[in-house]
C-alpha cells in the first residue's frame, strides 16, 4: 500500500492522465481508431533524446563544461551568470528537465565552497526560470514543443522565429535579476569542487556514440531523416555498447502522452463536450494554455488545446510561457524544488514565496511582450 501512495505522489500526472483516459473509454468505447490518436513520431523523438541525455549524463559530460566554464570566474555574480546562462542555452538542445537535473545540484555544490550559501534560494529559482525559458526557443528543448512541432508540419526557422522574441526577452530579464539580487564579491572556487575525468577509451566511444545520437535525433526534427530509422539506429547502438542506460530514462512521460493522446482523441468524439472546448480555446489559445498549464502543467495543456484549435504558433507561445507562475506549472519546476529540498536547513514555504514571486513577475513581462508583438 506504501509503495502504491509513493508511486502516486511521485507520477500525480501519470495517474491523471490514466484515470481520464479509462473515464473517456467508457464515453467512447476501445477500437481500432485509438491507434490513430497517438503521435508516434513526437514520442520516437522524445525516447531517443531521453536515451541520449542519459548517456550524457552517466558520463558527466555536462557538468564537465559547468565546471570548466565556472573555474574560469573569480566573482561571485560571474559564477551566476555562469551557472544561469548554463541552464539558459543548454536547456534549448538537453531538455530543461536534463539541464536542471544536471547544473541545479552542481550550483548547490558551487556556491557552498564559494561560502555563499546564502544565494541558494535566489540562484536555483533563477536557474528553473531559465532552464524552463531557455528551453522555448527550439523544438528539443521541452516535450510540448516537440509535441506542437510536429503537430504543425512548421519548419525550424519558422518554430525559432515565433519564440526568439521572447527568449531574447527572458534572457535580458536574468541578466538584470542577476545584477540586481547577487550582489558581486571576489570569490574563488576551491580545487575540492573539481573532479578529474580520466576517461577510458572507451568512455570517450560512447560520447562519441550519444553524439551521435544527438546528431540523429535533430536530423529528425528538421525532418531530414524519418523517426523510425533514427529511433531504431539509437536503441540497437545503445542495446549494444551500453545497454545500462536504458534504466535512466522517465518512461512514465511516454505513458502520460499515450494516456493523453487517448483522453483528448476520445473527448473530441464526444460532441457536446468538443464544441464548448472549442469555443473555449479558439482565439483564446495564448491565455486558456497559460491558464491551464498552473494547474496541470505546460504539457498536458498543449496536448488538451491542440485538439481544439488549428492556431498552434500560439499555442506554442501559451505553453511555453504557461511554465511560469506556480510549481506544477512545468514539471521540470519540481526537480529543482526537490534538490533544494535536499539541502540541510532548507526552508521550502521561503523557496515556494521567492519562486512564486519571481515566476509571476517574468510571467506577467512575458504576457506584456505577446500583448505589445501581437498589437504591432
Amino acid at each position: 500500500m506504501e509503495a502504491i501512495k509513493h508511486f502516486i505522489k511521485n507520477e500525480i500526472v501519470l495517474c491523471v492522465a490514466l484515470v481520464l483516459a479509462i473515464v473517456s473509454c467508457f464515453f467512447v468505447h476501445p477500437s481500432r481508431d485509438y491507434f490513430n490518436y497517438i503521435d508516434y513520431r513526437t514520442l520516437s523523438i522524445l525516447l531517443s533524446l531521453m536515451i541520449t541525455m542519459a548517456g550524457f549524463q552517466r558520463l558527466s559530460v555536462f557538468r564537465q563544461i559547468g565546471e570548466i566554464l565556472v573555474g574560469k570566474m573569480n566573482s561571485i555574480r560571474g559564477i551566476v551568470l555562469i551557472l544561469l546562462g548554463l541552464c539558459f542555452f543548454s536547456s534549448m538542445f538537453i531538455t530543461n528537465d536534463v539541464a536542471l537535473l544536471t547544473f541545479v545540484p552542481f550550483s548547490i555544490i558551487t556556491l557552498s565552497i564559494s561560502n555563499r550559501k546564502d544565494l541558494f534560494i535566489v540562484v536555483i529559482v533563477l536557474e528553473t526560470i531559465a532552464a524552463n525559458l531557455g528551453s522555448m526557443l527550439i523544438p528539443l528543448g521541452n516535450p510540448q514543443n516537440l509535441y506542437l512541432y510536429s503537430l504543425s508540419n512548421m519548419n525550424l526557422l519558422s518554430f525559432i522565429s515565433i519564440m526568439l522574441p521572447y527568449s531574447v526577452c527572458a534572457l535580458i530579464l536574468l541578466v538584470l535579476s542577476t545584477y540586481l539580487f547577487v550582489k558581486d564579491a571576489p570569490v574563488s572556487v576551491s580545487g575540492d569542487s573539481k573532479k578529474v575525468y580520466n576517461r577510458t577509451p572507451y568512455e570517450k566511444k560512447l560520447i562519441g556514440l550519444y553524439i551521435f545520437a544527438f546528431l540523429a535525433s535533430l536530423l529528425v526534427v528538421a525532418r531530414i531523416i524519418p523517426y523510425y530509422v533514427s529511433l531504431i539506429v539509437v536503441i540497437l547502438l545503445v542495446v549494444i555498447f551500453d545497454r545500462r542506460v536504458l534504466r535512466k530514462p522517465d518512461y512514465s512521460l511516454l505513458f502520460t502522452f499515450v494516456f493523453l493522446f487517448v483522453f483528448i482523441g476520445n473527448i473530441k468524439n464526444i460532441s457536446i463536450i468538443s464544441t464548448f472546448l472549442e469555443a473555449l480555446i479558439k482565439n483564446n489559445e495564448v491565455i486558456v494554455s497559460v491558464f491551464l498549464s498552473q494547474f496541470i502543467s505546460n504539457v498536458p495543456a498543449a496536448i488538451l488545446c491542440s485538439g481544439f484549435t488549428n492556431d498552434i504558433p500560439k499555442l506554442i507561445i501559451g505553453t511555453n510561457l504557461g511554465g511560469l507562475g506556480t510549481l506544477i506549472a512545468s514539471m521540470a519546476s519540481l526537480i529543482s524544488f526537490k534538490q533544494y529540498s535536499y539541502i540541510d536547513g532548507a526552508d521550502s514555504k521561503k523557496y515556494i514565496k521567492v519562486f512564486s514571486i519571481f515566476n509571476i513577475v517574468f510571467l506577467i513581462i512575458m504576457l506584456i511582450e505577446y500583448t505589445i508583438i501581437n498589437l504591432v
